[in-house]
């Protein structure tokens, strides 16, 4: 069964889709995010979803 760890990035109005995108990508970038799910709320607000595996890791000695 595959385990994941939830961030939650909310944009305002005013952050344009390049500055969003931008971070979103930094993101899967350096931390191993994926973009789960978006919403796009009738203000303009913009919240994202990301995702990732949590990895266990078995103590061998």
């Amino acid at each position: 069964m595959l385990e994941y760890e939830y961030r939650v990035l909310t944009f305002d109005r005013h952050t344009s889709k390049a500055a969003a995108r931008q971070e979103i990508r930094e993101h899967a970038e350096y931390g191993r995010w994926e973009l789960a799910r978006s919403v796009v709320y009738e203000g303009g607000v913009r919240r994202m979803w990301l995702r990732r595996r949590i990895m266990r890791v078995d103590r061998t000695a």
